[in-house]
């Protein structure tokens, strides 16, 4: 199981690495994606992340467990913990975005990241991801709100871009022209 002693923290040059291609979905590369839906999972649920000491996440990227594989896992429950969105994905990219764009209001955090830093992440409102999924099968997924957020973070980790990357240093709370704050 992974726990917070295993995610590799902001300085280590993986984090900075635009990580390898999956060229081939065997079962250590399964595993390896469950393991870290399955830490998005206990972190998201009080009781076993007390237990494990875990903080709250909604993604992962391989890198972040230190493994060189373009892949990430998403997790985001409700309120009653039931599941919203499920994905592990091998090898995403972003095949067409918005014009328009949004920002989380209190800023972005990151497991590999100890402390806060603040300031806006400008993500593209809606975005449409290719991937495989575990089968090996290429899936589409069009995303929009918290979804398209995450998938742009962790995808940001695959090419060794950290959240904190697109702040403005000179404006870090100003929100760009015409981008609008997501709101759940």
């Amino acid at each position: 199981m992974i726990t917070m002693k295993d995610i590799v923290r902001d300085g280590d040059p993986i984090l900075r690495k635009k990580v390898a291609v999956v060229e081939t979905i065997d079962e250590q590369t399964v595993n390896e994606l469950k393991a870290m839906r399955e830490y998005l999972h206990h972190s998201q649920i009080e009781e076993t992340r007390e237990k494990y000491k875990l903080r709250p996440g909604v993604g992962l990227a391989a890198p972040q467990v230190g493994i060189d594989k373009k892949m990430t896992a998403i997790l985001i429950l409700d309120d009653e913990d039931e599941i919203v969105h499920d994905y592990m994905l091998i090898n995403p990219k972003i095949k067409s975005h918005s014009v328009a764009m949004t920002y989380l209001p209190q800023g972005e955090g990151c497991l590999s990241v100890d402390e806060d830093i603040p300031g806006l992440v400008h993500r593209y409102k809606r975005i449409k991801v290719e991937a495989q999924n575990i089968e090996g099968e290429t899936i589409e997924i069009k995303a929009s709100g918290i979804l398209a957020i995450v998938m742009q973070h962790e995808i940001d980790h695959l090419n060794g871009v950290m959240f904190y990357d697109h702040i403005d240093k000179d404006f870090p709370m100003d929100p760009k022209l015409g981008a609008t704050p997501y709101e759940s």
